[in-house]
């Protein structure tokens, strides 16, 4: 098998993601994992690596609902899914972000040191 080039702990995480590229719109697309620099979305093709993209991920909480903001590219694309690499991202986005990893993390003190990798990049 390949070698693991991931560095950033990648957690399980299903909600869903609207993607908008400058020519096609996508809604209500399933997300099979997310990480500190990036999400994998399912049902989108069609698409090419280094492809722009807004990226707005949907969070349902019990009285509200919160939606994620931020910019990306595409970094990997596979049959029916793409792999996306976070490029700009509002500090209360990374915030919740953050706290999405952490919580869903099997090694919360890793994620420690991938923020404080992950803030130094976004600078």
């Amino acid at each position: 098998m390949g070698q693991e080039r991931r560095k950033n702990t990648r957690v399980t995480f299903r909600t869903t993601a609207d993607v908008q590229f400058a020519d096609k719109n996508y809604t209500q697309c399933e997300t099979e994992n997310l990480s500190l620099r990036g999400v994998s979305v399912l049902g989108i093709s069609g698409h090419q690596a280094a492809e722009k993209c807004g990226i707005s991920l949907a969070l349902s909480g019990s009285t509200s609902e919160l939606k994620l903001n931020m910019r990306g590219e595409i970094v990997r694309v596979e049959h029916d899914s793409i792999a996306l690499k976070f490029t700009e991202i509002d500090l209360d986005s990374f915030y919740h972000l953050k706290n999405i990893i952490y919580y869903n993390s099997e090694d919360p003190d890793k994620i420690e040191t991938e923020l404080a990798e992950s803030l130094t990049e976004l600078k």
